[in-house]
């Protein structure tokens, strides 16, 4: 691991090609995994308010979910995420054919909110997943077999996880921050391989 400030990240991030390729996945993130995409404090208030500004998107069975038991759970103690429909989607997935999306996302993107949001910021960040250990922020890269070929394509592309995800790692840790933390991934990688990291594409 390397710091940047008082934020820890792991190394698995300096090699780490990535760039969406939703042709292929057909946005299994929203789709598959144990639980619903975790929630910061403060996004649960912002999810009630734009709700009515959402709906217009939502499927039936979401409704159904969401008019029994609102947008968002407890699934632990002090823990927040949003609840999927049947334990599978997000509540929040619209489909454009076979593709899984992001109501919020399409909602905000149409101009529809009133907020800045547009989606929470751990759907924004994800692969990037952040984590408090020990008193720490850490920034943990999750590598699931879904996201195998948004892997072969920053490979293709030359993109690199860091930049592929700069908007959301601004939006929560501020651009100022983001420069820093280039920097100094920048010079790990190059202590670590012992050569100048090769150039990768910026976001």
């Amino acid at each position: 691991m390397f710091a940047c400030d008082d934020i820890l990240i792991s190394d698995a991030l300096l090699d780490a090609p990535f760039a969406c390729h939703l042709g292929a996945c057909h946005g299994a993130c929203c789709v598959q995994g144990d639980a619903g995409a975790p929630l910061e404090p403060g996004e649960r208030a912002t999810l009630e308010r734009i709700l009515p500004r959402v709906r217009r998107y939502l499927r039936p069975e979401a409704l159904a979910v969401i008019d029994e038991r609102g947008v968002w759970e407890e699934d632990e103690p002090g823990h927040y995420a949003i609840p999927c429909v049947d334990g599978r989607e997000c509540i929040f997935v619209t489909y454009e054919g076979p593709v899984a999306k992001c109501a919020i996302q399409q909602a905000y993107q149409d101009g529809r909110l009133d907020v800045d949001f547009p989606k929470p910021i751990s759907c924004h960040l994800f692969p990037i997943r952040v984590e408090r250990v020990g008193g720490y922020t850490v920034l943990n890269y999750e590598q699931v077999d879904l996201c195998a070929p948004a892997r072969a394509k920053g490979q293709r592309d030359g993109t690199q996880l860091i930049d592929f995800v700069r908007a959301p790692l601004e939006r929560r840790f501020g651009k100022a921050w983001f420069d820093r933390f280039r920097t100094a991934w920048t010079e790990r990688r190059a202590a670590l391989y012992r050569s100048a990291p090769p150039e990768s594409s910026q976001s």
